[in-house]
């Protein structure tokens, strides 16, 4: 369980809606949908028209929306939460460490991605 998160770029954006806490967040400030691309991972929660800190570059803490073994490519679920990456979606991240289901919080190494 991923407590710590080295930053070595935070970008500041402007929420486009409701965005949870340590959820993976696009480049227009909405909170990630199923596999989408993602700028990176919010440092904390917020609403439409608040400035969010988004982890960019480096690791960042993430909730799994699902069991994740470490060492696995991440995307993002419907909720902006991570999850394995199977076969589509944009490649977000790398699990650093396991999480054993929905809820736990892990620290993924960020990549940039496109779907």
């Amino acid at each position: 369980m991923g407590q710590q998160a080295t930053a070595i770029l935070t970008h500041s954006v402007t929420a486009a809606g409701t965005v949870s806490a340590s959820r993976f967040v696009t480049p227009a400030g909405a909170q990630a949908g199923a596999d989408a691309n993602t700028l990176g991972v919010s440092r904390f929660a917020g609403v439409v028209g608040e400035k969010l800190a988004v982890d960019v570059l480096g690791t960042a803490v993430v909730e799994a929306g699902a069991a994740v073994s470490a060492g696995a490519t991440v995307k993002s679920d419907a909720s902006g939460r991570a999850i394995t990456w199977v076969t589509s979606g944009a490649k977000v991240g790398l699990a650093l460490d396991a999480a054993g289901a929905a809820g736990a919080f892990i620290e993924v190494l960020l990549i940039p991605n496109v779907a």
